[in-house]
């Protein structure tokens, strides 16, 4: 199994402060208002919602019984860089796509007052290699990006 990576990138019109307290200090509660039917709600399970915790999700119901909680670790959150990675430990996000490993890394970088870019990389590991498999890694975190853009815009 190899690691594999995919990047991209996108500007959002917002400024870089509301966004980075949106996705690394609020994250808890934001996700599950963007996202409502995809994550009903997230508990910090270990540690203080900072560094190292470990965030457990309550998914949606558009996932089976069995595929309705999601962990996924905070591997990196650095406030002076805007630097925030996901680690998923178990769930759908793995299991869906026979991933043995994914996290997801954002990097936030101001434009101007209300412009930022915000640099999107997933490093996944999967026995299935197809040729879209990258792209499928990588949707979620544009699709949250999007999500929190609007989120921001219309706090």
């Amino acid at each position: 199994m190899a690691v594999k990576e995919k990047k991209d990138q996108k500007t959002v019109g917002v400024g870089v402060e509301a966004l980075w307290r949106a996705m690394a200090k609020d994250t808890v509660t934001v996700i599950p208002k963007i996202m409502p039917s995809i994550v009903r709600s997230i508990e910090v399970i270990e540690g203080d919602g900072g560094l190292g915790s470990v965030l457990l999700l309550n998914l949606g119901d558009h996932h089976v019984e069995s595929k309705r909680k999601q962990t996924e670790k905070i591997v990196e959150l650095d406030d002076s860089e805007y630097r925030f990675a996901l680690k998923v430990l178990e769930g759908p996000a793995l299991t869906l796509r026979n991933f043995s490993a994914l996290t997801t890394s954002f990097q936030l970088s101001k434009i101007g007052e209300q412009e930022t870019l915000v640099d999107m990389k997933v490093v996944y590991e999967t026995e299935k290699e197809e040729a879209n498999t990258g792209d499928i890694a990588l949707q979620p975190a544009i699709s949250y990006i999007q999500f929190l853009e609007k989120y921001v815009l219309e706090s």
